[in-house]
């Protein structure tokens, strides 16, 4: 995917983050706060909550920089994990440790003003890649990251054991790899 609002590659604004180079961090805000925005708004469902989610998450992210590695993913992979499971921590937070509620009540959309500046799941043609995955994949991987539920709450909620759920979802990661490759 194309970025471009940075002015040098992914891998030297990495290098600069982990030097912790304060611009670097507003860059990389500046360029991935409306995506992240979008998923834990879709996650929390209330914007005064995501907002605080996003903060969160920035704040895990400047903390954990230097941890990441690209040979294990991508940046905005890396990114999103860790918006997604903040705003899951928060959810389960706000509900004292009821289960996340149904799936079919999660908002569809995501804030278009944001979109149309910085990349987000949309312009990943994220859910098209989604879409073409064999429906069982698909319905793991809707569940697990774009509604929050972990990998022990998908196999209660569709009856499987829990080392298939995990094997559908490793699978369809490594199918979807392939497809933005």
């Amino acid at each position: 995917m194309k970025r471009s609002n940075l002015p040098f590659s992914e891998d030297v604004l990495v290098r600069k983050l982990q030097q912790r180079e304060e611009q670097a961090f507003h860059l990389l805000y500046d360029q991935y706060s409306p995506a992240l925005f979008g998923v834990i708004l879709k996650v929390v469902r209330d914007e005064e909550a995501a907002r605080d989610v996003l903060q969160d998450s920035f704040v895990k992210i400047w903390r954990n920089i230097p941890s990441y590695d690209a040979q294990k993913g991508r940046l905005f992979t890396w990114l999103l994990n860790i918006a997604r499971n903040t705003a899951i921590d928060a959810v389960r937070t706000r509900h004292s440790g009821q289960s996340i509620q149904n799936s079919t009540e999660i908002v569809d959309s995501v804030d278009l003003h944001q979109q149309t500046y910085q990349p987000g799941i949309d312009t990943l043609d994220l859910p098209d890649k989604v879409n073409q995955l064999n429906p069982d994949r698909k319905m793991v991987i809707d569940l697990v990251y774009f509604y929050g539920y972990t990998h022990e709450e998908v196999a209660e909620k569709l009856n499987l054991p829990l080392g298939t759920v995990k094997t559908r979802v490793r699978s369809a990661l490594q199918e979807l790899k392939k497809l933005f490759d």
